[in-house]
């Protein structure tokens, strides 16, 4: 009787690990992609956003550019808190914290992807202003009301978002504990559907318009400074602004086209599943933003 009891312990134990293993659906190539991937962000972003953190401090004026830099660096800071705990699931296949907190790293992609394409947005818009010269330079008055305007964005997601975020993520149908980033069961829900298709749509038009307006803006300059084009500051400055656009275009954008297609065929084949978390990964590479403007100067 004890060696059954031992042998149907042992099979049991056997069947427990096969499932949670089963759970990871990953394979081998696309839990090295997501390794590669995060971890190049977690390096780079984290070499970014403390080169930048020294340069920001350095500085005395308080722009309104200076402020989406300083929330940018606030942002990639708080993803790349949450990468190793990514990292550590990748590697050992198994999640071995709390689900809550599967639900935070999970959720805090996202949030990271919709506040820095919101900061690229504001800190554009504000240099298009200041070329087209309908500000000659657009600054805060005060220290405090950059702070205002910046605790305003932060309190609107910490109110509305992220409590959004945690209680419905996961709600429809149950999660295996030791497995995480599986909650593609809510695309089932039409007003889940609906929401991810206007957050598409969203950021594909207004992704469209910035490309649009950036490229007008070069050939506007172009024609002015014909003869000495490629001296000018005016005429670079203007090029360094593709830095942003190239970002939302390369790391962004990929994401949201391809999330179009995974909603119609979410339950086709598992496969897709890692597909949309390899896109999903690219948004974290936004994260090297910083250091390319440290590199370049910007």
């Amino acid at each position: 009787n004890m060696y059954k009891e031992d042998f149907g312990n042992m099979i049991e134990e056997n069947r427990n690990s096969s499932d949670s293993s089963s759970a990871f659906t990953h394979t081998n190539t696309m839990s090295a992609v997501l390794i590669t991937a995060y971890s190049v962000a977690f390096a780079g972003g984290g070499i970014g956003s403390i080169t930048m953190s020294f340069v920001l401090v350095k500085m005395n004026t308080l722009s309104v550019t200076t402020t989406a830099i300083i929330n940018l660096v606030v942002v990639h800071s708080l993803l790349l808190f949450t990468v190793p705990f990514r990292l550590h699931y990748y590697v050992n296949k198994k999640w071995v914290f709390k689900m809550a907190f599967c639900k935070m790293v999970s959720a805090m992609v996202h949030i990271h992807m919709y506040l820095t394409f919101l900061f690229y947005v504001v800190t554009l818009v504000i240099r298009w202003l200041i070329f087209f010269q309908w500000k000659d330079k657009v600054e805060f008055y005060r220290k405090l009301h950059a702070i205002a305007a910046s605790a305003a964005v932060w309190v609107f997601v910490m109110v509305f978002v992220v409590p959004v975020l945690f209680f419905e993520y996961g709600r429809s149908g149950s999660y295996n504990d030791t497995t995480c980033f599986k909650f593609h069961k809510e695309l089932q829900q039409e007003s889940v559907k609906s929401l991810n298709y206007t957050i598409i749509v969203a950021v594909a038009c207004i992704t469209c318009v910035l490309l649009g307006l950036q490229i007008f803006i070069l050939v506007k300059v172009a024609r002015r400074l014909s003869t000495s084009l490629w001296s000018h500051q005016e005429f670079w400055a203007q090029v360094k602004n593709l830095i942003f656009i190239c970002v939302i275009i390369i790391c962004f954008l990929p994401y949201h086209l391809f999330r179009a297609y995974y909603i119609q065929h979410v339950n086709d084949f598992e496969q897709l599943e890692s597909y949309n978390e390899v896109f999903l990964s690219l948004t974290a590479l936004s994260c090297l933003d910083l250091l390319s403007f440290v590199l370049s100067g910007s």
